[in-house]
């Protein structure tokens, strides 16, 4: 029996002013997230659960910010784009076009994280705690705003739910288009949502932050990666293979092995005191 599956029509635009420029949810996405971040960490203050004063917390979370956007822009055109850089330097520039890469990101955000414990004297596994629990929000956000973009669609399949993106097949009619998973949604539920509940119930009902710094960063690591390996097999790779595995599973290994070893290094410290 046939079928009649959701046609994605979403406009990728909020509001419009001119057909290529207006506010888009993918850039309300993120203003969303870094304002959530900043929040968070103002509550974090005020329940003695960060050492990051108002002021620390309005330059650590610039830092932030410019680590993310750049490191996600990096990443996704050394790790998707590397051609299009080739023969257009300037792409990497071109951010209206789209583009970012959640990867990149995380390592934008390290080396902003090492900059923040130097300049503010806080140790760095500290650090990494706290703002590994401001994630999953642009996490979730970001991935709904990946589906309301009608990109990075899932593989095709039959199942009740499933969703025709036009975009996967351009100048084909709606009708002879194979319908897919939303792996958008997929992700969000799980590298976001998921993610997010496990998180600041970590942070807020257990004492792991205070007795072994670096813990809950290698937790969020290796949950990360866990759920993204998890929902690849539901999405349309988007680049070229890697030993036969999508760049999303095999760059999620490392994440993995990382978390894995911060989780060890913290378990092998002595626990501090409460």
């Amino acid at each position: 029996m046939e079928r009649d599956y959701r046609v994605h029509d979403l406009d990728p635009f909020l509001v419009r002013f001119t057909d290529d420029f207006g506010i888009r949810y993918y850039g309300l996405a993120y203003v969303l997230s870094f304002l959530i971040a900043y929040g968070l960490l103002a509550l974090y203050y005020r329940r003695g659960r960060s050492p990051l004063n108002p002021d620390q917390q309005s330059s650590a979370l610039f830092a932030i910010i410019v680590g993310v956007l750049a490191g996600g822009r990096f990443g996704y055109v050394l790790f998707y784009e590397t051609g299009k850089l080739a023969t257009d330097p300037m792409f990497l520039f071109k951010v209206w076009e789209g583009g970012m890469a959640s990867h990149g990101g995380f390592l934008g955000g390290i080396a902003a994280l090492l900059w923040i414990a130097r300049s503010q004297g806080v140790p760095f596994l500290r650090l990494a705690d706290i703002f590994a629990t401001l994630a999953p929000p642009g996490l979730l956000l970001g991935r709904i705003a990946n589906f309301i973009n009608g990109e990075l669609w899932g593989r095709v399949t039959e199942v009740s739910w499933a969703v025709i993106f036009p975009a996967s097949r351009p100048g084909v009619p709606v009708e002879e288009i194979p319908p897919r998973h939303p792996s958008q949604l997929y992700e969000a539920a799980l590298e976001g949502a998921a993610l997010l509940v496990y998180i600041q119930l970590r942070f807020w009902k257990s004492d792991v932050t205070r007795l072994r710094p670096g813990q809950l960063s290698g937790e969020f690591l290796l949950f990360y990666a866990a759920a993204r390996i998890f929902c690849e097999f539901f999405r349309e790779p988007d680049a070229g293979l890697i030993l036969g595995m999508s760049r999303g599973i095999f760059f999620s290994i490392f994440l993995a092995v990382a978390g894995i070893a911060v989780i060890a290094y913290a378990r092998t410290r002595p626990p501090l005191s409460a």
